[in-house]
């Protein structure tokens, strides 16, 4: 059997960029607080609380140890509630995140309606939303802008979650058009989506239309990760979604001749390695049952 790795995979400059900023600040600052998890990866999340990084939910539950403000980011809001506790700083936000925000920033003081793509309960979503201040509204998918369009007003600009796929972005932007750009009288569409991200849905989708079976592996809470077994599955082939190397069924490679795999932008070499040893370790085992 054999097991192919896609070209494009696995951590991304912004997720390496933020897991690295936290371990350094861990070791020169000593235990310290993250507003939320840096990145929605359990595995990376253990590690980080190994070198004394404690998880918290609001600047409410914070004390006196710096607070981490996650890859994510947060709304403007949030991080003046964090200042005004008075403790060290650690700022981990994507830059590609971090443009999302000066953007929805300014077109909102420019006067636009600001639509963002993407799911609302996402944390890189809300924060977008909230630089936006009261003229930001998030929606998920046509129909929820179907709910709303016929009260959006004559300026409009769309910006979309980085981790959403550039097909599903340009349909909700042309489904804006088709239905309402009669009465919109300026419109502006600011690509947002990351390139990493967007690179390794293709390596993804190529990968699929190769392989009989396809392992996406990445945490359940990722949205990018999520997005790379759904780009999968529309090739056709057999996808499952794991976390973990010991989430792989034995029965998922009965009649598999190869095997893909690629993993979330959010997810450790190690994790992926270990999934790739088990696929073997199953393989191996399966070949010494045909020899006996």
């Amino acid at each position: 059997m054999e097991i192919i790795r896609a070209a494009d995979m696995g951590f991304c400059f912004g997720v390496r960029r933020a897991v690295e900023t936290m371990e350094q600040a861990a070791a020169r600052l000593g235990r310290m607080t993250s507003l939320g998890s840096v990145v929605h990866n359990q595995q990376v999340v253990e590690r980080l609380a190994r070198l004394g990084v404690e998880v918290i939910g609001a600047p409410a539950e914070a004390d006196s140890r710096p607070i981490a403000i996650t890859s994510h980011g947060v709304a403007p809001q949030v991080l003046e509630e964090i200042r005004r506790l008075g403790v060290q700083v650690v700022d981990t936000t994507c830059p590609i995140v971090a443009r999302s925000q000066q953007w929805a920033k300014r077109l909102s003081r420019d006067g636009f309606t600001v639509l963002i793509f993407g799911d609302p309960d996402h944390r890189e979503v809300r924060a977008v939303a909230g630089w936006a201040g009261g003229k930001g509204m998030a929606l998920p998918n046509t129909e929820a802008l179907d709910a709303v369009i016929e009260r959006l007003p004559a300026r409009v600009a769309v910006l979309s979650q980085t981790t959403e796929t550039k097909e599903r972005f340009a349909s909700f932007v042309g489904h804006l058009m088709s239905n309402r750009l009669s009465h919109i009288r300026e419109l502006r569409v600011i690509n947002t989506l990351c390139h990493a991200t967007t690179n390794q849905q293709a390596a993804a989708r190529e990968l699929a239309r190769r392989v009989d079976l396809m392992i996406v592996v990445g945490g359940r809470e990722s949205a990018n990760t999520r997005h790379l077994a759904d780009v999968s599955r529309e090739e056709g082939v057999e996808t499952h979604h794991i976390e973990w190397a010991s989430e792989v069924d034995p029965r998922w490679l009965a009649g598999k001749r190869s095997v893909g795999i690629t993993a979330g932008a959010s997810t450790p070499d190690e994790t992926v390695d270990a999934v790739e040893a088990r696929l073997r370790e199953l393989a191996d085992e399966r070949n010494d049952s045909r020899k006996a």
